[in-house]
């Protein structure tokens, strides 16, 4: 299990080693991106698109509301930080090629921690060829102690037409592939304390998302898609308000995501929290919602959870409309950024 970084001493800091030392020890870790004609270093970085068109998507990751460094270590924070934003590539059917990450933090800052965020990113994109070419580090406010990653990802189509979140029809079914539930039963396992079952606390840590779904749905016909990030209620309501449709889903299936004897089911009999309600409502697993042509096969990985109606937007489970079966749980549809 990883461990959390505990702080260095004063003489390996951001404020001791300076701007550009730091750069230069954290680009050493920055990997290499296969399509990057410029990397870090120059005034900007020069990535090469194959398809014409760049995909381009930014998440901001800030400490304290996203992460603990007492609760994940460095390169957890790194491969987080990565998976986001790779996650939202895929979820418009394309690849990712290469990575910019602008960064806020206190002159007290080990430096080798920094190092450990950039070891966990590229070990994260380095499957994809992807790697992070450059951005930007600049001390944080004097009255802040958080730590901020801004992160932006390219991404290449491949020929692909994207998939948007406006084009599910009436007559679709919807599916995911992917986990859901496992962060946020991670994150009640990490509030009460604990760090058992280990399986859902690196899921928090360390999201897994099916990155490889995305692609291949959009090779299969999807109609609309997007990633599991706030939450599966709340992210099918953004997808159902962009196309003006219905989602239905199946609860006797998303209950399936509980299995028996699993870590959610395990966790939620230790008292720790209700296995469907972070099923429902929990974020940051990255899974990949689409919905797809009643006639098509989905891809594999793919589950079908639901089927897409006419009427006003919204979300509903088993035409039970989704914030009062999020009531009924306890909890909100999901994360809610100002709330």
């Amino acid at each position: 299990m990883t461990r959390p970084h505990l702080p260095a001493d004063g003489a390996d800091t951001v404020g001791a080693v300076g701007e550009f030392g730091v750069i230069d020890r954290v680009v050493a870790r920055a990997g290499t991106a296969a399509l990057a004609d410029v990397g870090p270093g120059d005034d900007a970085a020069v990535v090469r698109t194959p398809d014409g068109r760049v995909v381009a998507s930014t998440d901001v990751l800030v400490e304290g509301r996203h992460f603990r460094r007492d609760w994940s270590s460095a390169e957890d924070v790194g491969h987080k930080a990565a998976a986001a934003n790779l996650a939202d590539v895929a979820a418009m059917g394309a690849v990712p090629t290469a990575l910019l990450v602008g960064l806020a933090c206190p002159a007290g800052t080990p430096t080798a921690w920094l190092e450990g965020v950039a070891a966990g990113m590229a070990a994260e994109c380095a499957p994809h060829g992807a790697a992070v070419v450059g951005g930007d580090t600049v001390a944080s406010a004097p009255d802040s102690a958080a730590v901020v990653l801004s992160v932006t990802v390219l991404g290449d189509l491949q020929g692909r037409t994207p998939v948007t979140r406006d084009g599910a029809r009436p007559g679709d079914v919807v599916a995911v592939a992917g986990r859901l539930g496992w962060s946020a039963c991670g994150w009640a396992v990490l509030r009460r304390g604990f760090t058992s079952p280990h399986a859902v606390v690196t899921a928090h840590r360390r999201p897994s998302p099916p990155y490889a779904a995305g692609p291949a749905a959009a090779d299969a016909g999807a109609t609309a898609m997007c990633d599991v990030s706030d939450g599966l209620l709340a992210d099918a309501g953004h997808l159902a308000e962009a196309s003006s449709v219905v989602l239905d889903l199946d609860r006797g299936t998303l209950q399936s995501f509980v299995e028996p004897e699993g870590p959610l089911a395990q966790v939620a009999a230790a008292g720790g929290g209700n296995a469907l309600a972070w099923v429902l409502t929990g974020g940051e697993d990255h899974a990949i919602l689409a919905t797809f042509p009643a006639a098509a096969d989905l891809p594999a990985g793919f589950v079908r959870i639901g089927v897409v109606e006419a009427g006003p937007a919204g979300v509903r489970v088993d035409g039970i409309p989704a914030a009062d079966v999020a009531e009924g749980l306890g909890e909100v549809p999901g994360h809610v950024h100002f709330g």
